[in-house]
């Protein structure tokens, strides 16, 4: 079996491939996560996570007989498209406008191999309605700068404020593994 990189930093996408029983390596490269304008948001995360797995691939040139997963989840309401927040202000901003309404998380997730395989996941989160005073609690608690959306659904946000979701959890946790796990057999 060919060795598994993961072009990653993200924890939480470490701890789900551990949990999953995969040998991998992490191995990460800087990029630029911008995107182009025009692009859907079913295309956005794909984007960034085909630029995550080729700038390894490129830097690394001996892993070339390895199986690359990189990832982007965003978070997408009206057809806004919710990064990672700037900073505490954006991400109450970001919270405000998800409070008590229904929004979508995609993590785009592209395979280097042979070839080039890439595929996303779409989960629908259904917020409570949250009040001011429980969004900066939960913001400067835990300090959701580094997710999109600025919330993670397996912290107190997640237990205390998210109504229903439809589609795998750990999609929005990250990673749809599931789906991830059906694709490297294919491989």
């Amino acid at each position: 079996m060919k060795k598994i990189i993961l072009a990653s930093g993200s924890p939480r996408r470490k701890e789900l491939l551990e949990l999953a029983g995969l040998n991998f390596e992490v191995i990460i490269n800087s990029i630029d996560e911008s995107y182009p304008a025009g692009l859907s948001p079913l295309e956005v995360p794909i984007h960034i996570a085909k630029e995550k797995a080729w700038a390894v691939k490129n830097s690394y040139p001996d892993k070339s007989k390895s199986i690359i997963i990189a990832a982007d989840t965003i978070v997408v309401l009206n057809n806004e498209i919710f990064g990672k927040p700037k900073d505490r202000a954006d991400a109450i901003q970001m919270l405000q406008k998800l409070s008590g309404h229904t929004h979508s998380v995609i993590t785009g997730v592209c395979l280097l191999s042979d070839g080039e395989i890439n595929f996303y996941s779409i989960t629908e989160v259904t917020f409570l309605d949250l009040t001011s005073q429980q969004i900066a609690w939960y913001v400067d608690h835990y300090n959701p700068l580094d997710k999109a959306g600025a919330y993670a659904i397996q912290e107190w946000i997640g237990l205390t404020g998210i109504k229903s979701i439809s589609g795998d959890y750990y999609n929005v946790v990250g990673l749809p593994v599931s789906q991830l796990l059906q694709e490297l057999k294919n491989i």
